[in-house]
């Protein structure tokens, strides 16, 4: 049951550039569709609006629509998303203490020659 909980709280995060998305917005930042997209320069249009509804959709982002000419678009974190900070910083310390892994062996044991 808990590896099935954790699958879908992953799933909500899943897509290539939400992570980033969301990192720009953390501390309480207001963001307008051309501020994230020059925040984020290597994301295309297309996918910034994908993930971003996908976001707004699952509770984790707001969407404000300034009723004005042109029509100004505000994107920011919910109550619920601001909660995602201090969980990912947390995910970044438990990585940081990743223990050194070992070099490969030139060839695996089960290959090597025996004399």
């Amino acid at each position: 049951m808990a590896a099935a909980g954790v699958q879908d709280a992953l799933r909500l995060l899943d897509g290539r550039w939400k992570m980033e998305i969301l990192f720009q917005l953390f501390g309480g930042g207001v963001l307008r569709f051309s501020e994230l997209e020059r925040a984020i320069p290597a994301v295309s249009q297309k996918m910034l609006a994908q993930h971003l509804r996908e976001l707004e959709r699952d509770g984790i982002v707001t969407r404000t629509l300034h009723p004005q000419v042109p029509p100004r678009v505000e994107y920011g974190l919910t109550p619920w998303g601001e909660a995602l900070c201090p969980v990912l910083d947390a995910l970044l310390d438990w990585a940081a203490r990743r223990p050194a892994q070992p070099a490969l062996e030139e060839a695996s044991p089960s290959t090597a020659s025996t004399p």
